[in-house]
């Protein structure tokens, strides 16, 4: 068989043309079709602390003829066929992860309350309604810590009253904006910014103190002020004033860091100053009104030591005695003056009922008075007074029958009539003599 080696050149020299052609057309079309479609991530690389909340920016591309159906974010080398951190197509997405973008361009990751294991590679897939796209670069994501720097201006590990000290808060990642770090004290904001500064530190400071960043926190620094003892005070047990023969406790405290070591107890007895003992509590009996010393307290421990005011005890006045006596003296009183009174109104009233008794004695005897008609010719002078009586014969009538005989006389004649009451001296009555008659008894 002979081979026309030269045909053979010619035919497998055009078939190269048509495929090295058709090589040309697919590495054209491939490029036009990867410069429309991608997915960028502008930081390859982020780091949050553990705790805080990331996003991981994202965007991406594709032909304007596309619509993306559903976007997906892969964890791990996951990127392609799952399982996802972020489904749009499924309920099963992790609540910690949030996509914060849309079906259009916007492809960006939340990730809330950053633990250990998120740390690693995230890549972006979405799909449309012809084609499908992951941005393989992907983001790396790394997990930091936030910590505590304690810095004291004295060398000693020890804190006191009155010492400085500066808490740093730092992160394991770089940069930070520091507005966003925040100190906090038992549970509370004092203070923004990576820096804290603490002077002339007293018991108010002691605490746990620990920072936090963009809802990271760190570790819990606790903070230890030292200070002798301070507002030491007595407490009395019943109270100050108490009854003869009442047991008396006498408790001894103070406000000290660490807690006081030595109590020492101390009587005063004006200038006298007696050691009674070291004990927390002391007790004693209150004998009588005469002991009125005072009773004084010491708190020691290692860095001073601080005396309470002085307590006097003292017997009181039991109430329900005083009250007692209060209301037998103030019945006595009343009583007294209640039988005072009597006695006043009862001699007025028989004072009032002599004269009264005598006065109608004297109306009532008016019945049976005694008239006395003196003869004319005696003068107003002659008539007897209480130091010169002049006795003469009466005659006893009635009055109905004086009036009728007075009745008879001539309004001229001069006549005197004297009334005697029995009780009473003789009252005399002088009335002008008659003119032409004068009548006797």
């Amino acid at each position: 068989m002979i081979i026309d080696y030269t045909t053979l050149a010619t035919k497998t020299a055009e078939r190269l043309n048509k495929d090295m052609k058709r090589t040309l057309i697919f590495l054209f079309l491939g490029g036009a079709f990867s410069s429309s479609w991608v997915v960028e991530y502008p930081q390859k690389e982020t780091c949050a602390p553990k705790g805080s909340s990331v996003i991981l920016q994202c965007s991406y591309n594709y032909s304007d003829s596309e619509i993306v159906e559903s976007v997906k974010w892969g964890h791990k080398e996951n990127f392609f066929h799952g399982p996802f951190v972020y489904d749009s197509e499924s309920n099963k997405t992790s609540s910690r992860f949030t996509y914060s973008g849309d079906k259009k361009h916007n492809c960006s990751l939340t990730i809330d309350k950053v633990e250990l294991g998120d740390a690693g590679k995230y890549a972006f897939r979405f799909i449309t309604n012809s084609d499908k796209f992951t941005g393989e670069d992907g983001i790396m994501l790394k997990i930091g810590d936030l910590n505590i720097a304690f810095n004291k201006a004295k060398g000693n590990e020890v804190i006191k009253g009155g010492d400085s000290a500066s808490l740093t808060c730092t992160s394991s990642c770089d940069g930070g904006e520091p507005s966003q770090f925040m100190w906090l004290k038992d549970g509370k904001v004092i203070k923004k910014g990576p820096v804290l500064n603490l002077t002339d530190m007293s018991f108010k400071h002691s605490g746990d103190y620990c920072c936090t960043y963009n809802g990271a926190t760190s570790g819990v620094t606790t903070i230890n002020v030292e200070f002798g003892p301070k507002n030491t005070t007595v407490k009395v047990f019943p109270s100050e004033d108490v009854d003869a023969g009442t047991n008396v406790t006498l408790i001894c405290s103070s406000h000290a860091n660490p807690l006081v070591m030595n109590y020492t107890w101390f009587k005063k007895h004006g200038t006298n100053v007696t050691v009674l003992g070291e004990h927390h509590i002391y007790y004693f009996e209150k004998s009588s009104q005469m002991d009125d010393d005072q009773y004084f307290c010491r708190a020691t421990n290692k860095h001073g030591s601080c005396n309470s005011s002085a307590v006097t005890i003292k017997i009181k006045v039991h109430p329900g005695l005083f009250s007692t006596k209060l209301i037998v003296i103030l019945t006595c009183a009343v009583i007294l003056v209640f039988l005072v009174v009597i006695a006043v109104a009862a001699k007025n009233r028989f004072s009032k009922n002599r004269t009264t008794s005598t006065e109608t004695d004297c109306e009532e005897e008016t019945q049976d008075s005694v008239y006395v008609n003196l003869p004319a010719s005696r003068s107003q002078e002659e008539i007897p007074t209480e130091s010169n009586f002049v006795y003469t014969p009466v005659q006893v009538n009635r009055r109905s029958d004086m009036v009728q005989q007075t009745n008879d006389y001539d309004e001229s004649d001069s006549v005197i009539y004297s009334v005697v009451c029995r009780p009473q001296p003789l009252k005399l009555s002088y009335v002008e003599p008659l003119r032409h008659q004068t009548t006797s008894f």
